[in-house]
C-alpha cells in the first residue's frame, strides 16, 4: 500500500485541539494495525520552541534524538506510543533556514529564489518526510499549527494544496472548526465554520472531513446544515463535545465513524470496528479512581501548560494507582521560610518542577529542606533535582553559601557545575545535553526498585535506562563522596560520562531527584515507573 497522508488543519480560533485529534486519528488507525507517524507544523520563525518562554507557548517536549519541539508531540507520543524524532516537528524558521543555506551554497543555480516553488517545495518535502527513506508508514498524519487566515500559515496551505493535487485519493483534508453556542440566543451557530471553509475553499483546499468543537451536542439537522453548505458528506461531519478527559477523545471519534470516513475517503476497506480492548480498560479504571491524592507542583510558571508532561504523568499514574491525582500549583517565588509549612500542608507528595534561570529558585529550596526534613515524598526533576542538592549542600553539609554555576558563577562550592564540553558555547537553543542518554542504576535503590517493579526491560546484566535530556548544568563530581556519606547516594550514573542522574536519600519515604525528564517517556498505556512508585509512596503516605 501507498503511503497515506492526512492533513489536519484548523479554523475559527486556535487552541481547538488539533493536537488531540491528530493523537486520537492516530490511535484509530493504529488499533486497525496501521503504522502511524504525526507531525507538526507551526507556523513561528523561531528554528524549534527551545527558546521560547513557556508563557508564549507551553512547555518545551523534548524527543529521544534531542529536538525540542512543540508540546502537540507529547500527546502524539502518549496516545500512540510511538516515538517522534526531530523529523515530525518542523517551523517556518527551519523551512526558511534550510532554502536559505542551500541558496548560499549555490544549489539554485543562480535561480531567483521565491515562496513558491522554492519554500513550498520544501515543505511539501518534509510534509512527504522524503529525508526518512527508511521507514515503512502507512499513514502520515500532519498537523499545521495557527489558523486558516493567519499570514504565515498560507505557504503550508499552498503546499497543502499542491499536495492534494499530486497524491490524488492517498490525501485527505480534516479541518477542525468551533461551533460556538451563544447564550442569549440559546442558539448554537455555524457561520464561523461556514467562514472557515469558505477560506479553506478560497486557498484552494476543499475539506474532505469536518470535526466540529462544541461544548453542546449537535444534532443531525444541524450537521446536515453544515455538511450541506461545506460540501462535505454528512457522515464526514463529526462533533468533538467536551470531554471529561482528553483520553476519552479517541472512543468518542471512532464512536462516530471517524476513522470509518477517513479510510472510505482514500478508499480502503473499512471492515470491523477494532474493540481497543487496553485503551477502552484505561478509561473505566479513570473513571472509577474517585479516591484523591494531593500534589503539589512547585514551579515558577502559573500556567497549565508550561508542566504538561509533568501534569499528564502524575495523572496516568494516579489512574494506575486507582486514584485521582489532584494537582496544586505552588508558585516558588511565594514561598519563604515563614510560610512554606502552610503552602505545602495537605500535600501528599511535591514534585519540584524543573526549569532555567534564577527566578523562584530560593523557593524551591526552602521546598526541598522542608520536605526533607518532613519526610514528605518528594521527587525533584532536571532544575528540582538540583535544588535538592544545592539544598542538602547548604543544610546538611554545611556550606551555606553553595549554589549552582548557572545561578551564581562566583560560588566557592558550585555544587552543580556547567558541563564541560558546554564551556566554549555562546549561543542559544539546542546547545544543551539533549536526548535519550543511558543511566545506570545501582542495584537496591529506591529508584532501581521502581524500574524493576514495572518490569522495564533493562539493556545487559547491569540495570541501564534510557532518559531523556534538557539541560547545561550538571552534579559536580567532586563532592559526590561528601554527598554519600553525609546520606544523599548518587544512584544512577551515565556510563559514557560518569554524570550523576539520580540522587536519593534512602532513609526517607521518597525523596529522588532526576537530572533527566522522565515525563516524556510516559504513555496511555506505559505510565512511567518513577511516576508509578512516588504517587504509590504519596497513597501510603
Amino acid at each position: 500500500m501507498n503511503t497515506k497522508y492526512i492533513f489536519v488543519t484548523g479554523g475559527v480560533v486556535s487552541s481547538l485541539g488539533k493536537g488531540i485529534i491528530s493523537a486520537s486519528i492516530g490511535k484509530m488507525l493504529q488499533a486497525r494495525g496501521y503504522k502511524v507517524t504525526i507531525q507538526k507544523f507551526d507556523p513561528y520563525i523561531n528554528i524549534d520552541p527551545g527558546t521560547l518562554n513557556p508563557y508564549e507557548h507551553g512547555e518545551c517536549y523534548v524527543t529521544a534524538d534531542g529536538m525540542e519541539t512543540d508540546l502537540d508531540l507529547g500527546h502524539y507520543e502518549r496516545f500512540t506510543g510511538i516515538h517522534t524524532t526531530r523529523h515530525n516537528s518542523i517551523t517556518t524558521g527551519r523551512i526558511y533556514k534550510t532554502v536559505i543555506d542551500r541558496e548560499r551554497k549555490g544549489d539554485y543555480l543562480g535561480k531567483t529564489i521565491q515562496v513558491v516553488p522554492h519554500i513550498t517545495d520544501e515543505i511539501k518535502r518534509r510534509m512527504l518526510r522524503e529525508d526518512e527513506t527508511n521507514e515503512q508508514l502507512d499513514f502520515v498524519i500532519t498537523e499545521v499549527g495557527g489558523t486558516i487566515g493567519d499570514i504565515e500559515s498560507a505557504p503550508f496551505m499552498e503546499a497543502i494544496r499542491q499536495l492534494r493535487w499530486q497524491l490524488g485519493r492517498d490525501a485527505v483534508c480534516v479541518h477542525l472548526t468551533y461551533v460556538p453556542y451563544l447564550k442569549a440566543a440559546d442558539e448554537l451557530k455555524t457561520k464561523p465554520t461556514q467562514h472557515s471553509v469558505k477560506e479553506l475553499q478560497g486557498m484552494g483546499i476543499q475539506p474532505d472531513i469536518l470535526v466540529l468543537r462544541t461544548e453542546r451536542h449537535l444534532d443531525d439537522a444541524m450537521r446536515l446544515k453544515v455538511a450541506s453548505f461545506c460540501n462535505v458528506d454528512l457522515e464526514c461531519v463529526v462533533q468533538s463535545e467536551d470531554m471529561p478527559s482528553i483520553y476519552e477523545v479517541p472512543v468518542n471519534m471512532q464512536h462516530q465513524g471517524l476513522d470509518a470516513a477517513i479510510l472510505r475517503k482514500i478508499g480502503i476497506p473499512v471492515g470491523e470496528t477494532p474493540a481497543m480492548k487496553p485503551w477502552r480498560d484505561f478509561l473505566e479504571k479513570q473513571r472509577n479512581a474517585t479516591k484523591e491524592v494531593h500534589i503539589g507542583l512547585v514551579g515558577k510558571y502559573d500556567l497549565q501548560d508550561a508542566y504538561k508532561s509533568i501534569r499528564e504523568s502524575l495523572n496516568l499514574a494516579g489512574i494506575y494507582n486507582n486514584v485521582k491525582a489532584k494537582i496544586h500549583f505552588i508558585n516558588s517565588q511565594e514561598i519563604t521560610p515563614e510560610n512554606v509549612a502552610e503552602r505545602l500542608s495537605g500535600m501528599a507528595g511535591v514534585v519540584i518542577c524543573p526549569g532555567f534561570g534564577q527566578r523562584g529558585i530560593e523557593g524551591k529550596i526552602i521546598a526541598a529542606e522542608y520536605t526533607r526534613t518532613h519526610d514528605i515524598p518528594t521527587f525533584g526533576i532536571c532544575l528540582g533535582m538540583q535544588m535538592m542538592v544545592i539544598e542538602f549542600a547548604r543544610n546538611v553539609l554545611g556550606y551555606k553559601d553553595a549554589n549552582s554555576a548557572e545561578m551564581d558563577d562566583k560560588t566557592p562550592h558550585n555544587v552543580i557545575d556547567i558541563m564541560e564540553e558546554q564551556k566554549s558555547i555562546t549561543q542559544m537553543g539546542g546547545t544543551m545535553r539533549l536526548g535519550a542518554y543511558d543511566c545506570e542504576l545501582k542495584e537496591g535503590s529506591r529508584a532501581a526498585e521502581a524500574y524493576e517493579s514495572e518490569k522495564l526491560k533493562v539493556k545487559s546484566e547491569k540495570l541501564i535506562v534510557s532518559e531523556r535530556h534538557r539541560h547545561r548544568y550538571e552534579f559536580n563530581n567532586k563532592y559526590k563522596e561528601e554527598y554519600e556519606a553525609a546520606g544523599m547516594k548518587c544512584v544512577g550514573i551515565n556510563p559514557a560520562a560518569d554524570l550523576v542522574e539520580i540522587v536519593e536519600i534512602p532513609e526517607k519515604k521518597w525523596y529522588i531527584g532526576s537530572q533527566f525528564h522522565p515525563e516524556y517517556s510516559s504513555t496511555v498505556l506505559h505510565p512511567h515507573p518513577l511516576f508509578m512508585s512516588f504517587i504509590k509512596t504519596c497513597l501510603e503516605n
